[in-house]
């Protein structure tokens, strides 16, 4: 009986604390999509283990930008591009809308190809139909799905992340090399720009403008339904650090071993290019196995999935923002409600497919979507930066010391690569 009822105690504590993750979850496993597979997968074929520490370092600097995003959503009960409205000038508005959602759709288009792709590897058949399908079904899903039944799908399928936890499992690794690659990797880090370029990329799929919005957007969707007055405060705001927290460890963890099993099978065996993160799948599979291969290339199509409406999203709560519709997933188009809101979302996503039917490298598609993402962060986490810190905007909700420390040094940091990426 005691053994029955410490088992339900634990259920209940973990149901609880489950039920306390919500945006900075699902924003974490969102920032593990194809584009970012692909990226990781690259810079572990091309250097080995020599940019593992970047999974490392990009941690709290990825944590405190992602509290600042989520904190002015909720502080404000406004997503960003309101606020910028609010308190900038239209110019810097519009310029920043612009360039994310720019960004966004080249990202999608990106995304739902590498999905095709990796379920054509898999079953056969047409990638171009397989993006045409994609692409509708997650436009069903935003616009038809309600908003509660919605976020707590996207929370189990952040799940189907450990699948790259598997890989590393399932091949062998030199844990000591990996140690000392985290400590000292420079040895392995030749100079050129061909270092800046994919230091941009994993930086700009990691610490991803997209990100800042549809966090600061899901905590403003959220806090309709918690309790907001001046007692609650505090207690929301910690909330809102441990599922970030979370939610970017899980991201990172799962970055690290997209990174370390490209390492040691595909750069151990002299490959070097990767065009695809569909091909990187294909590229596992006469060295790490078959079993590697179905998990990577399972884990691609379940990421894009999560990554594709996060995407879209995010580009329709800033165009919403920006032009001062109200934009939000829990609007019911059957009512008339959100046509502008759910447009957009059905625009980006309907380019994102035509751009898989344009004769473009694959590889110029998902690894410079995450460079121009790198170069476009730079100036919103700086105006993030300003917003968070600025009393007209948070009131007294202002950011501590140690997160404006920490989301300052990572703006920096992503501007001093991007000069450096540029200058080289």
């Amino acid at each position: 009986m005691d053994m029955i009822g410490v088992a339900a105690s634990s259920a209940a504590q973990l149901k609880a604390a489950l039920r306390k993750l919500g945006p900075g979850l699902i924003t974490g496993a969102a920032d593990d999509d194809p584009s970012g597979i692909a990226t990781y997968s690259q810079a572990g074929a091309q250097f080995g283990l020599a940019m593992l520490w970047t999974v490392v370092v990009t941690l709290p600097l990825m944590v405190a930008i992602q509290v600042v995003s989520a904190r002015i959503g909720y502080v404000t009960g406004e997503g960003l591009s309101t606020n910028m409205r609010q308190h900038y000038p239209r110019w810097l508005l519009y310029g920043c809308v612009g360039l994310l959602v720019g960004a966004n759709t080249l990202n999608i288009g990106a995304d739902i190809a590498a999905m095709a792709e990796a379920l054509r590897l898999l079953v056969g058949g047409s990638a171009h139909v397989y993006a045409v399908t994609f692409g509708l079904l997650c436009v069903v899903l935003q616009v038809f799905v309600p908003y509660e039944r919605y976020v707590r799908w996207l929370k189990w399928l952040t799940l189907v992340l450990f699948a790259y936890v598997a890989v590393v499992l399932s091949v062998r690794v030199d844990w000591l090399a990996v140690a000392r690659a985290l400590v000292w990797p420079w040895p392995g880090l030749p100079a050129g720009r061909d270092v800046f370029v994919t230091l941009v990329a994993v930086l700009g799929t990691t610490i991803s403008p997209y990100l800042f919005f549809w966090q600061a957007a899901q905590e403003v969707e959220d806090r309709q339904f918690r309790p907001h007055g001046v007692g609650e405060v505090r207690r929301e705001l910690a909330r809102i650090r441990h599922d970030t927290l979370v939610g970017m460890v899980l991201s990172n963890a799962i970055a690290f071993c997209i990174m370390l099993s490209t390492a040691v099978t595909l750069f151990s065996a002299g490959v070097r290019d990767i065009q695809t993160s569909a091909q990187a799948a294909e590229a596992l599979r006469p060295v790490a196995g078959e079993f590697t291969f179905l998990l990577f290339g399972l884990g691609i199509i379940d990421t894009g999935m999560l990554a594709v409406p996060v995407l879209a999203g995010s580009a329709a709560y800033a165009v919403a923002g920006a032009m001062g519709w109200h934009g939000s997933l829990a609007l019911n188009l059957r009512r008339g409600e959100g046509r502008g809101f759910y447009g957009v979302i059905a625009a980006a996503t309907v380019v994102g497919v035509i751009l898989c039917f344009t004769p473009t490298d694959p590889v110029r598609e998902l690894f410079w979507s995450a460079v121009i993402n790198g170069v476009v962060a730079v100036p919103i986490m700086a105006l993030l930066m300003r917003m968070a810190c600025n009393p007209r905007v948070m009131g007294e909700h202002v950011i501590g010391w140690r997160v404006r420390w920490l989301g300052w040094l990572a703006t920096a940091v992503m501007g001093v690569t991007v000069l450096g990426m540029f200058v080289s």
